[in-house]
């Protein structure tokens, strides 16, 4: 690139560079929050464990669903492998940075359960028989979701004022129900465990750190996804051609000679091959640089420009420059939660034959965090504070 394409270049990106702090900043002062928490982070669990069977009995008769884990029981099967697995990340997440005990547990009716009334008691009697939440605090949250009722309910600890009842129903209305309503169970949950982490907490799962821009473009990224990937598409696809069309107005923008002022020609690609050398015709045809060969008419001044290929796997050969260096990794041994591990990257250079080994270090796998090694929850109670929602 000449150095008027590199100014030109430079001011387009330093424009969006601008509008993307401008506008990420302005969201982020509009959504970010203080989480007000209902109380310090717990240490450790205060060790209540109910009984982990299929029933429990109900109090107030039939039974109730006992639980296998403390973060997602999916009896409904309404979550994928990697949803289950997004889901309990985010709510190990939300136990280690607050201590508060969230769960999802879906069912596929309640009368499965010889329940036939409204849901909120048997949420109520399900929260208080697993012990949700610490038992100081009383700040659990039940997630509960009757398929085939088409009913569900938000069950919260009875630490909780009763403001926060019109709170949850708001996640209900606006995070679960629009995909419910069209049968997009997974979605809705996802959403809805997203949503109900950021009431709690003012902060989306994965951003308990994260500062005002970072909020506000985590916003404004949730808000388009939730609108559908259909508008992902309208909005990729115009400025991946965008994208595309700069570049090759850049590229193929009449230049004038910097010798004699005359406007210049590009040359095709055979005629191009016959002005590179042997290094620079491997670097094209290996796709990881291309060339583009421009010349004078009126005093034949020659300029040979490179585009390097992003997505190319080849480096740059650290003896003779040309990106015609391949990378291949070997792992000797595997790192555990008690030592380091071992891999060796092979460097083969396809121009020069330069070959080279480097031995590195595989870090140790990181010891499970304190939230996903719980079994059993903190013995925390409700006294029917919450939301419900039908579809």
């Amino acid at each position: 690139m000449t150095g008027h394409d590199l100014r030109i270049a430079g001011l387009i990106a330093a424009l969006v560079v601008a509008l993307g702090l401008a506008l990420g900043y302005g969201a982020g002062l509009l959504v970010a929050r203080r989480g007000d928490l209902p109380g310090a982070p717990a240490q450790s669990p205060a060790g209540f464990t109910a009984p982990q069977a299929e029933t429990l009995p109900n109090p107030a008769g039939g039974s109730l669903p006992g639980y296998l884990d403390v973060y997602v029981n999916d009896y409904a099967d309404l979550l994928d492998a990697g949803a289950e697995t997004r889901i309990r990340d985010d709510l190990i997440g939300l136990y280690d940075r607050t201590g508060i005990e969230m769960t999802v547990l879906t069912i596929p009716s309640l009368s499965d359960y010889g329940h036939y009334g409204p849901i909120e008691p048997f949420a109520t009697a399900l929260f208080n028989a697993w012990g949700i939440g610490n038992a100081a605090r009383n700040d659990g949250v039940l997630v509960l979701v009757s398929r085939y009722d088409r009913n569900m309910r938000i069950e919260i600890g009875s630490g909780y004022d009763p403001s926060w009842d019109a709170r949850m129903q708001r996640v209900i209305d606006d995070g679960f129900l629009p995909d419910f309503r069209d049968d997009a169970y997974q979605a809705g949950i996802e959403t809805g465990v997203d949503e109900t982490i950021y009431e709690i907490t003012g902060h989306y799962p994965g951003t308990y750190d994260a500062g005002t821009f970072a909020q506000g473009w985590g916003w404004i990224f949730r808000q388009l996804g939730a609108l559908g990937n259909w508008l992902w598409g309208l909005v990729a696809a115009p400025l991946a051609a965008g994208g595309f069309w700069l570049r090759r107005y850049l590229r193929r923008r009449p230049r004038p000679c910097p010798e004699c002022g005359t406007l210049m020609q590009r040359m095709g690609e055979e005629a191009d091959d016959e002005h590179l050398d042997g290094g620079q015709t491997l670097e094209e045809f290996l796709k990881s640089v291309d060339y583009d060969v421009w010349a004078c008419p009126n005093c034949a001044h020659m300029d040979i420009l490179r585009y390097r290929n992003w997505f190319s796997g080849y480096g740059a050969c650290p003896k003779c420059n040309y990106h015609t260096l391949s990378t291949t990794t070997e792992v000797l041994r595997a790192a555990t939660t008690s030592s380091t591990g071992q891999r060796r990257l092979t460097y083969d250079c396809k121009h020069c034959g330069y070959h080279d080994t480097e031995l590195r270090t595989i870090p140790k796998v990181s010891k499970s965090s304190s939230g996903s090694s719980r079994s059993s929850f903190g013995g925390g109670s409700s006294s029917g504070g919450g939301a419900s929602g039908r579809w």
